[in-house]
């Protein structure tokens, strides 16, 4: 039973964060960033992978 217990959250945990995944372009559409919960705290975005995405 503890088995089953680990197993359904697991799977709950798997399933939340592959919901609050994701990726931005930037406007030329030539490069993208990927981001786990949030596109703001992606580090990618922080170290400038793709420079501004506004442009």
């Amino acid at each position: 039973m503890k088995s089953l217990v680990k197993l359904f959250v697991l799977a709950a945990v798997a399933s939340t964060l592959s919901g609050c995944t994701g990726s931005v372009y930037n406007k030329e559409k030539n490069c993208d960033y990927m981001y786990l919960l949030h596109p703001a705290i992606s580090i990618s975005k922080m170290i400038g992978g793709c420079g501004p995405t506004e442009k």
